[in-house]
This record gives C-alpha cells, structure tokens and sequence, in this order.
C-alpha cells in the first residue's frame, strides 16, 4: 500500500450539499487538499474558492438529475451530506412535507449513488461517504418524525449498498455526526437548550464543522481502504 496522505490531487470530487455547515467544511478541506475538482450541488453557492458550484432545489428529482449531467469528469469521490431539519410534532407535519424533508435527506443520497456509481464500477474505485446523524442511531431531542427516519434511512442505504458496490472496489460508508454548531443547530435550538446539551455530553461541548469534517476526508484516503458498510458515530461520546 502506498503511503497514505491528504493528497486527493487525482480526484474529482462532488459533495451534495456543500453550500453550509458540515458540507461547506468538506469543500473547502478538498479544495485545500488539492483535489482536481470540487464540485458542490446545493440550494445556494458555497463561497468556498475554486469550488464549482450547481444550484438547485435538491429535492426536486428533474432538477437534480439535471446538475448531475452538467459534469462531465468522472466523479470519484462522491459525499452526500444534504440535509434539511423541521422541529414539528408528528400531528404537525403534512404529507408535503413529509415528502420535502425525505426527498432532500434521503432520496438525494439515493439518487447520487446511482448515478456516479456506474462511472465508478467501470474504473473498478470510488468512494462514497453519506452523512447520517447522532438522530439515526437514537431519537432526535428537537427535531420531527421525518427528520430522524430520514437520518435512519441512510444507515440501512449505506449498508445495503455497500454489498452491491463492494465487488467493484467503492467504498462506502457513512458518519453519524451528533449535534454540530452550524446555522441549522443554532436556528432549531436555543442556547438554554445548547448549554443544557453540552452539560450532558461526556466531552463536555458541541462539535465544530472541522471536528465533523475531518472524519469524511479520512473515509476517502487509502487508510480507510477496509473500513466498508460502517456507520462511524462522531458525537463526542454521547452514545
């Protein structure tokens, strides 16, 4: 095996979702890591240098597939780390959505590994990382019913992909981060609720994007060469 680095320079990479929070930090540590090209797809740009950016509403199925065929390299490094969060009771939440909160969370993921995994199948190498949540593993303490079967959605899509593209050298894999101090934390709770969270966590403090980010870029390096199908809790010991 050859020596492992942070040197993504042969691949092109794609994260979905790379505009804020967790995916804003994975663009900008491959761009930093000198990966050929970084492209993010997301609702608004990443104002990351050197990042191609690809607008859209991810949770429009046309629009998306639409952005996936404006690139033309072969993706080799695909992160799908899109996620939206609704804090309403079951009794509140209507069918649209419902739908809104899985299609981004969830059907995004699916859509992405079908579709730059054909590529990947015939250079026989990828890497996939889906990001999940502290909620996929437990509950979520603010967050709806969607939000959390969503997040337990993309455990069982990592594993039960992981056996189909395993054969043809992808890895996949995918982290549960526990609650991050991004934009999305900050507007779903308030600092009472903060202070409270970080009292019980055995670290003692909320995660920062880096903390989060670092793990990913690790699953995409030749160290994690075995790591396949897992899902890597990052959450400070919470679990």
């Amino acid at each position: 095996m050859k020596a492992t680095s942070f040197d993504f320079s042969d691949e092109n990479v794609l994260v979905i979702g790379g505009s804020k929070g967790i995916g804003r930090k994975v663009c900008e540590l491959f761009v930093h890591y000198k990966a050929k090209n970084v492209y993010s797809i997301a609702r608004t740009p990443c104002d990351v240098h050197g990042v191609l950016n690809k607008i859209c509403d991810i949770s429009d199925e046309k629009a998306l597939l639409k952005k996936f065929s404006e690139i033309d390299e072969v993706i080799g490094v695909l992160i799908n780390v899109a996620g939206t969060n609704l804090c309403e009771t079951i009794e509140n939440i209507s069918s649209d959505e419902w739908d809104r909160v899985l299609n981004t969370n969830l059907k995004s993921f699916y859509l992405s590994i079908k579709y730059f995994s054909k590529n990947m199948k015939i250079q026989r190498k990828g890497k996939i990382v889906n990001v999940s949540s502290i909620a996929g593993r437990s509950k979520s303490i603010v967050s709806g019913v969607h939000y959390t079967a969503s997040k337990y959605g993309i455990i069982g899509l990592t594993k039960q992909v992981s056996q189909e593209l395993g054969p043809y050298g992808i890895n996949v894999n995918c982290t549960c981060p526990s609650q991050t101090m991004t934009e999305m934390l900050k507007a779903s709770m308030s600092r009472q609720q903060i202070t409270d969270l970080e009292n019980r966590i055995p670290v003692k403090r909320i995660s920062n994007v880096t903390e989060q980010a670092m793990p990913i870029l690790f699953l995409c390096t030749d160290a994690a060469s075995y790591i396949h199908g897992s899902a890597i809790d990052v959450n400070g010991g919470q679990l």
